[in-house]
């Protein structure tokens, strides 16, 4: 049976592989081209909330679904409004960015979906047609089909510790509660409140407004652990009534997440296949956002590919394609050294961080946009010891 031919084969159908298809689809640069995107899930829930800060507009302002021009940070030592300068803080509920990725993508007729779950591939010699593609699904099976380039967003195991790799998870319980006792302004939130038990280490709580009697709660840890379910329920509860006084409030939604915060390497390109998302690097090793490099990445692949109608000859021009400087990920292994190490602890790292440097400025350092001279007034704002050796022991 002659295998089905697509331009571009997706594994996993999550936020990488969505903002890139969107982007190509919209841009009109891709009339006749035909995707394949392979994932378990269908899309259809509202599974995760994207925050992150921004410039103006965004590719996806259209389904933000609320933004802050204020923002606080709280610790026992430091507390005060954030100069955020230009920069806003924005929310994307998962959902919303599902739906309408997912209708632009059927509205095209271009996109073909697989709900399987990728187990293995390889491939072979390509052909006049483009490479063949040899798939396991668990599902269905042997799946072969041809392609000229293959996407993959599914994150390898980190499950196995690696020798000389600092490793943090990144896990957090949100809620959105509402409550008539709550009076919140929907302009301001908490970017980080730390005044919650460290027992189990770097903790603290994201405080999100989304009117003046509801709010997105967001219990959240650097550690090389997770807690149990009621541990995160507790946190939340204790926050809620110590802080802001409230013990009754009803929870509208409710949301679980770990994001990997690691030293290790993604490749960009391994075993016939581009990586995107947490798979291809886009989650930044120190702070675990991934929304806006996943979105940094896909309009850098968008121009790509809009200038290039052979797709079939771009394999050698992608795999040369570059990241950021890699003296961020640097910063990342010393922050991260840090952390693990506990050289520091996680709530004086950051409260030093933003009260001797304008948050534009740590903004855009986490974004990997900074210059050195900027690097230089954060990287001398710090704890002198704590990242010297840790920066000593990251650059063996």
């Amino acid at each position: 049976m002659p295998q089905p031919r697509y331009d571009l084969v997706f594994l996993g159908g999550g936020c990488a592989t969505l903002s890139l298809l969107t982007r190509l689809i919209e841009s009109g640069a891709c009339n006749g081209k035909r995707f394949l995107i392979i994932d378990p899930l269908d899309k259809k829930s509202n599974d995760r909330t994207w925050c992150f800060w921004e410039k103006g507009s965004g590719y996806f302002e259209n389904i933000v679904h609320h933004e802050w021009t204020s923002l606080d940070f709280k610790q026992s030592g430091f507390s005060g409004s954030l100069d955020m300068g230009r920069y806003r803080y924005k929310m994307i509920r998962g959902i919303d960015f599902y739906e309408y990725c997912l209708q632009v993508l059927h509205a095209s007729g271009q996109v073909d979906f697989l709900q399987d779950e990728i187990a293995g591939w390889g491939g072979e010699k390509p052909d006049s047609q483009g490479e063949i593609l040899h798939l396991t699904g668990k599902k269905t099976g042997k799946i072969g089909v041809k392609t000229d380039l293959l996407f993959n967003s599914i994150p390898p195991d980190l499950g196995k510790k690696q020798p000389g790799i600092v490793s943090l998870l990144q896990h957090f319980k949100g809620i959105v509660a509402e409550s008539d006792q709550f009076n919140f302004d929907p302009n301001r939130a908490t970017l980080m409140d730390f005044r919650v038990s460290h027992e189990a280490g770097t903790t603290f709580i994201y405080v999100l407004p989304l009117s003046n009697n509801r709010a997105l709660f967001e219990y959240t840890l650097f550690t090389a652990s997770l807690l149990t379910p009621e541990q995160y329920n507790q946190g939340i509860a204790y926050y809620i009534g110590k802080f802001l006084g409230v013990t009754n409030y009803k929870i509208i939604e409710e949301e679980f997440g770990i994001i990997p915060m690691t030293t290790q390497r993604f490749p960009w390109y391994n075993n016939g296949a581009f990586n995107i998302g947490t798979a291809g690097g886009q989650t930044k090793g120190s702070s675990g956002y991934t929304f806006q490099f996943i979105q940094k990445r896909s309009a850098q692949l968008t121009t790509l590919l809009q200038n290039n109608s052979d797709w079939s000859q771009l394999k050698p021009t992608l795999t040369q394609l570059r990241g950021d400087a890699e003296r961020f990920h640097f910063y990342d292994r010393v922050l991260l050294q840090v952390l693990a190490s506990n050289y520091c602890p996680g709530d004086q790292v950051f409260a030093t961080l933003f009260e001797k440097n304008p948050a534009h400025r740590v903004f855009q350092f986490l974004d990997n946009e900074t210059n050195l001279l900027q690097e230089l007034q954060i990287i001398s704002s710090l704890p002198t010891w704590p990242f010297l050796k840790a920066a000593i022991k990251s650059w063996r």
